[in-house]
């Protein structure tokens, strides 16, 4: 019993010096991760990324130096390059940005990394379900966050890759049967009406999904011209689900009229640009 003043004193001197090493910690892993984003701005990933796991070590909860971190490595990624190093830089950003949802699920912007690197990853090679994983990702960020725009824009850029590549299959497999070989489909010719309706059935739903979330896009950010550019595009899709000329017609009258809301839209934002 007599010796319990002591043990108390020597417990709280041993919390101390615990508490002020993780206060070093803390200190060291912000240091390291303003070096990392020095490098970073460098274009010097490398040394960007060994400051940023070393912050992450010094104090797993600095989100900041995660985020770095998967940035880091998503910036290294190159789309369609088949280098084991160039694989490994899209998994690693994959993991970390899926190591911060682990602990905070609502992460706006790791769900965009996410859905940033499976976008590219999926795209080439073409990867359908890569780029349907994408969405989700995009889908959750709006679940969270409904009057940001962009991952009604991302969105909608799925949906419209999706349709483009079933569009440009189905014309090849028509190409390929020997009995059209005097009838071959060049990219911009209407789909006869049978092709048309086996399209919209495959696609006409995923077409209708992405021309929503692109008028919602610009519905929240009325000057969006990259919106307006891809519906653009999702309606020259809709107008090959289409078995009527008139129908047709329609869907290209609206894409035209959006081409030309684009063009005016970029001279707008050109002439508020101050003069140098």
């Amino acid at each position: 019993m007599q010796r319990k003043p002591r043990s108390l004193f020597l417990v709280a001197v041993l919390v101390a010096a615990v508490s002020a090493g993780a206060g070093c910690d803390k200190l060291r892993a912000r240091d390291k991760l303003n070096k990392g984003v020095q490098a970073y701005r460098n274009a010097q990933f490398d040394v960007a990324i060994e400051n940023f796991k070393q912050a992450k070590q010094l104090d797993p909860t600095l989100t900041n130096a995660q985020l770095y971190l998967a940035t880091a490595y998503a910036s290294q990624y190159v789309p369609g390059a088949p280098s084991q190093e160039n694989v490994h830089n899209g998994e690693q950003a994959l993991a970390e940005f899926k190591t911060i949802l682990d602990s905070d699920p609502k992460n706006l912007a790791a769900l965009d990394g996410i859905g940033s690197m499976l976008y590219n990853i999926g795209g080439t090679p073409y990867d359908a379900k890569k780029l349907e994983e994408s969405k989700s990702y995009h889908q959750r960020h709006i679940d969270i966050s409904p009057n940001d725009p962009e991952p009604y824009y991302w969105v909608g850029v799925i949906d419209w890759a999706l349709a483009f590549r079933g569009n440009k299959d189905l014309r090849e497999e028509n190409n390929k049967n020997p009995k059209n070989i005097k009838k071959q489909l060049k990219e911009n010719d209407p789909l006869p009406p049978a092709l048309a309706k086996d399209f919209g059935e495959k696609f006409g739903p995923s077409i209708d999904d992405g021309i929503s979330h692109l008028q919602q896009a610009i519905t929240l950010r009325p000057d969006y011209d990259d919106a307006m550019a891809y519906l653009n595009l999702l309606y020259r899709q809709k107008a090959d689900t289409e078995t009527t000329t008139e129908a047709r017609d329609a869907d290209v009258k609206q894409a035209d009229d959006l081409v030309d809301k684009v063009k005016a839209t970029k001279q707008k934002k050109a002439n508020m640009q101050p003069s140098s």
